[in-house]
C-alpha cells in the first residue's frame, strides 16, 4: 500500500479543558499519513484515481477550525473518522501536536492509527 501524507498542517482552534482555552484559539499541528493505492493514478496520470490531498486538507482545516472539543483525543479521533469515511482510505496515521500545552515542553500531543494498513 502506498502512503500519501500531509505534514505540518497548522490550524487554529478552540481546544482544551481550562477556561482560558475555551476563549483563546490555539494552534494544533497535524501530520497525517493515509494509505492509498496510487497505481492507476500513476499509470493514467489522472487525479481521479488518487487521493486528492488538497481536498483532504481543506476538509480537515474547515472541520478543526469550526470545532470546540475539550480533549485532543476526541479531536484526533474525529479527524481520523473523516479521512477513513469520506475519503475511502483503508488506514490513517495522525500525529497531533498541541504546541505550548505544557510549560517547558516544545511539543505535546498524541499519535493514533486507525483502519488496516
Amino acid at each position: 500500500m502506498d502512503i500519501i501524507f500531509l505534514g505540518g498542517l497548522e490550524i487554529e482552534t478552540i481546544i482544551g479543558i481550562y477556561d482560558w482555552e475555551r476563549e483563546t484559539k490555539q494552534t494544533v499541528v497535524l501530520d497525517i499519513e493515509m494509505a492509498f493505492d496510487i497505481k492507476k493514478a500513476a499509470e493514467t496520470d489522472d487525479i481521479q484515481y488518487t487521493l486528492d490531498y488538497k481536498a483532504v486538507s481543506k476538509r480537515i482545516i474547515s472541520f478543526v477550525e469550526d470545532s470546540q472539543f475539550l480533549l485532543v483525543e476526541k479531536l484526533i479521533t474525529e479527524i481520523a473518522n473523516i479521512i477513513l469515511n469520506e475519503f475511502a482510505t483503508p488506514w490513517v496515521r495522525i500525529s497531533l501536536n498541541k504546541k505550548g500545552a505544557i510549560r517547558g515542553a516544545s511539543d505535546v500531543g498524541l499519535v493514533i492509527e486507525r483502519g488496516e494498513k
